[in-house]
């Protein structure tokens, strides 16, 4: 279900050494100066590491003075260096949210890593992306436990072996469908695992449920309106998903046609059974 994205092109170490020579003459210069080489470090870490947090360390230094660090995100000064990097991270042209596929522009950014328990990343662009309210709310701090070290596919550094990383199945009857949402089984075991854990973390399934019903009564009226056109309705809806694949094959869109045209019981239903009046 996740918008898998091209990484900032930031410097992020750079951008480190940027802050602490803008607060050489500020209160705070001999705690910057101080953490600096350990700073840039840790930085660096977390892009060897790809942002897991089952290799990623905490700071206690750093989480002593998250406040200072968390400021640097929270109220970066006009033109400041962050601010530059928080601006274009922002200026995105995205219309779904890329850590659950559901449609709409996500107006926040989210620190993969969060910023109180790792305020050293609080303003490292590989850390930041965009995600709507509804998995903010979800994901809050939570990051991994003992089982499963890393709950959130990471999607700077994330790649899987199918770009489709969930499937929907559609039972009938056909009126009134149930549906099953997994990890895609193309995929590879591991990564079906951490799709999976993303998927329940996120909630995905219960919001998705909501949008499937409304989804699958369009495809019904959709159904009738092309068979009374006498138009091909596999065509069409292959139309529809290619459209909903042009944004991405995790989209919610894409997800309902794909599994509608991959399922011939269905497609038959839709082709030639008897269609429920729908208001």
């Amino acid at each position: 279900m996740v918008h898998i994205l091209t990484p900032p092109a930031v410097d992020d170490v750079g951008l480190i050494d940027d802050v602490i020579a803008e607060r050489q003459t500020g209160v705070n210069a001999a705690f910057f100066n101080g953490i600096a080489v350990e700073w840039r470090e840790r930085v660096q870490s977390y892009l060897d590491g790809r942002g897991s947090p089952a290799v990623v360390e905490r700071w206690p230094a750093a989480e002593a003075r998250k406040s200072t660090l968390i400021g640097l995100y929270t109220h970066p000064a006009e033109g400041s260096a962050q601010a530059t990097v928080l601006n274009n991270l922002r200026s995105h042209e995205l219309v779904i949210c890329p850590a659950c596929g559901e449609a709409g522009r996500p107006n926040t950014l989210d620190h993969y890593l969060p910023k109180r328990l790792y305020p050293q990343f609080a303003i490292v662009a590989h850390n930041l992306f965009p995600m709507c309210d509804a998995c903010q709310k979800a994901k809050l701090e939570e990051t991994g436990d003992a089982q499963n070290p890393r709950f959130f596919i990471h999607p700077y550094f994330d790649r899987f072996s199918a770009p489709k990383l969930v499937a929907l199945r559609i039972e009938p009857p056909f009126s009134t469908p149930l549906f099953e949402l997994t990890a895609n089984p193309d995929l590879h075991d591991h990564e079906r695992a951490i799709v999976a854990i993303h998927v329940e973390k996120l909630e995905v399934t219960t919001r998705f449920a909501s949008f499937f019903s409304g989804a699958h009564r369009r495809v019904l009226r959709l159904a009738g309106e092309i068979r009374e056109g006498g138009q091909d309705l596999v065509a069409m809806f292959g139309y529809f998903r290619g459209n909903a694949c042009a944004i991405s094959p995790n989209s919610w869109d894409f997800i309902v046609y794909d599994a509608v045209l991959s399922n011939p019981e269905l497609m038959n239903f839709l082709q030639n059974g008897e269609l429920p009046p729908l208001l």
